[in-house]
C-alpha cells in the first residue's frame, strides 16, 4: 500500500557534494549525456518495484505498462525486482553496497535524501538533456508543478512522482442520512467533523471518523499534512531543525486525542479496514490514501454508498495536503542503462501511463490534463467521480518531508510514536511531543 514505511538502516551516509545546480548542469557547455539508443541496440535493465511484490492491482497494472513498453521497445528488456513496500529501502541499500544496484527504482518520495545521498541516485539532469526535458515535462499534458517538486532535493530533481495520492475524506452516504446529516454537505473542518461523529454516534451507534494516519501501513506523510494545515511543520524549510514539539503538531494531535476521547474515534489502531472498519459500514468517515478506493468499492458493492471529499482543514486555515507514495529514480551506473531506464521512467509517467495508473490502481495523475480528455480519463472520471476531491487538492499539496540525515528513519519512528502515545494512549500532547522532539534532535546532523 502506498505510504509504507521503508526502515532504512542507520549507517553513516558517504560524503556527497553538493554538485551542479540544474541550471549550471543545463547551461554547461561539456555537459555529457548518455546518448539515446540505436534500434538494435539490446539494453537489459533491472526494475525495483513493490507493487509487483504482491498479488492484485498493483501488480496488474504495472506489468500490463511494462510489457506494453517492452512491445513498443524491443530493444529494451525490463527485468523486475519484486521487493515489499517496507523493506525496499533496504533492499536497494544491500544491493548498492554488492556493487548491484537497481537501474531503476521504485523508492518512497519521503526518503529522497537517502536515497541521493546513500543510493547514488542520479540528478536527472545528468541523464536527460534540458530541451528533451521539458518536451517531456510538457508532452500533451504537462506534469503538474507542484507534482514536480515531490522528489526535488537542493534544487535538483532526483526522480519522477510514479503512485501517489493525497489524504482522501471517504464517508458513508447512508450513514449520513441515517443520523440525519446531508450527505450532499460532508464536514470541511475538523470541529464539524466531531459535531457530526458525536451526532451519528448518538443516532445510529456508530464510529464517526477514522483517521488512518497511524500504524505500519500509515508512515508519516498523512500526519504531516494534519500538521501543515494546522500551521505547522516537521521540520524547517532549511532542513536543520525539528519542529513536531511545536504549536502546529501540538495542536493537530490534541484534536485527534480529542476524537478518540470523545468515542467517535476508534481508540486503537484500524488493522482491517475492509473487514473490521470503514469498508464493513461500521464507521462513517475515514481519511485514507485513494490507494484503497477499490477495496472500499468492492466491500461495500450493494451494501452502501461511499462518497469522497477533500481533508478537513484546522478552521479558517488553509487545508494542506501532502503526498503519500513514491517516485521513480535512476540508479544506473552504464550510461545505455540510464538511457534505457530514462526511456521506461518516461513511458510510465505518460499521458498514458497515468491513465493506467489511475483507473487500474487509483492514484493520482500527475498530467492532470487528462481528466478531460476522452482518450484518456474523461470517461472514466465520469463513471468514477470520488477521485474529483483527490485531482482538486492537487492544486495545493505540499511535499511529504523526510528528515536529514543517516538516522531519518528513526527521527520519523520517534516523532510517530509520540503522537500515538498522544492519540491512542491519552499522553499529554504538549509534553510528549516536545520531549521527542528533544530526542529526536539529537539524532540530527550537526549543520555549521
Amino acid at each position: 500500500m502506498l505510504g509504507l514505511l521503508a526502515a532504512a538502516a542507520c549507517m553513516p551516509s558517504p560524503a556527497a557534494g553538493p554538485g551542479p545546480t540544474p541550471q549550471a548542469a543545463s547551461a554547461s557547455q561539456s555537459q555529457t549525456f548518455p546518448a539515446p539508443l540505436a534500434d538494435n541496440q539490446k539494453v537489459t535493465i533491472s526494475f525495483t518495484n513493490y507493487n509487483v511484490a504482491q498479488a492484485g492491482i498493483g501488480k496488474e497494472a504495472t506489468e500490463q505498462l511494462v510489457n506494453e513498453f517492452m512491445q513498443q521497445h524491443p530493444n529494451i528488456t525490463v527485468q523486475f525486482r519484486p521487493v515489499l513496500s517496507p523493506d525496499i529501502t533496504t533492499k536497494t541499500q544491500a544491493e548498492v553496497v554488492a556493487g548491484d544496484p537497481p537501474d531503476l527504482a521504485q523508492l518512497i518520495m519521503a526518503d529522497v535524501e537517502f536515497v541521493a545521498n546513500d543510493l547514488g541516485a542520479k540528478p536527472l539532469d545528468t541523464i536527460v538533456p534540458p530541451d528533451e526535458f521539458q518536451s517531456y515535462v510538457q508532452g500533451e499534458y504537462p506534469l503538474h508543478p507542484r507534482g514536480l517538486k515531490l522528489a526535488e532535493l537542493n534544487g535538483r530533481l532526483y526522480g519522477i512522482p510514479y503512485v501517489f495520492s493525497t489524504p482522501v475524506l471517504f464517508y458513508n452516504a447512508d450513514i449520513f442520512r441515517q443520523a440525519g446529516l446531508d450527505p450532499n454537505a460532508p464536514p470541511t473542518t475538523w470541529k464539524q467533523v466531531k459535531s457530526y461523529g458525536e451526532q451519528i454516534k448518538e443516532r445510529t451507534g456508530k464510529l464517526g471518523i477514522d483517521i488512518a494516519c497511524l500504524g505500519a501501513g500509515a508512515a508519516d506523510w498523512c500526519w504531516q499534512a494534519l500538521v501543515l494545515s494546522n500551521g505547522g511543520r516537521v521540520l524547517s524549510e532549511d532542513r536543520s531543525t525539528l519542529m513536531f514539539g511545536e504549536a502546529g503538531a501540538i495542536g493537530a494531535a490534541s484534536m485527534w486525542q480529542d476524537l478518540v476521547q470523545s468515542g467517535v474515534h476508534p481508540a486503537s489502531i484500524t488493522t482491517d479496514f475492509v473487514g473490521d472498519g470503514f469498508g464493513a459500514g461500521k464507521t462513517a468517515m475515514y481519511l485514507q490514501t485513494s490507494a484503497v478506493q477499490s477495496a472500499l468499492l468492492t466491500a461495500s458493492a450493494g451494501k452502501f454508498e461511499i462518497r469522497t471529499a477533500m481533508m478537513p482543514g484546522f478552521d479558517d486555515k488553509p487545508t494542506r495536503p501532502t503526498n503519500s507514495g513514491s517516485a521513480l529514480f535512476i540508479l544506473a551506473n552504464d550510461p545505455a542503462k540510464q538511457r534505457a531506464a530514462w526511456e521506461l521512467m518516461k513511458y510510465l509517467t505518460s499521458e498514458h501511463g497515468y491513465t493506467i495508473i489511475q483507473s487500474k490502481i487509483g492514484y493520482l495523475p500527475l498530467r492532470p490534463g487528462i481528466v478531460d480528455d476522452p482518450k484518456y480519463l474523461k470517461d472514466w472520471v465520469a463513471q468514477n467521480p470520488l477521485v474529483l476531491p483527490n485531482l482538486k487538492q492537487l492544486d495545493d499539496l505540499e511535499p511529504w518531508v523526510g528528515f536529514p540525515g543517516p538516522n531519518y528513519a528513526s527521527i520519523r519512528t520517534t516523532m510517530m510514536k509520540a503522537v500515538e502515545a498522544v492519540v491512542m494512549g491519552g499522553a499529554d500532547a504538549a509534553s510528549t511531543m516536545q520531549d521527542a522532539q528533544q530526542r529526536a534532535s539529537q539524532m540530527m546532523p550537526s549543520h555549521s
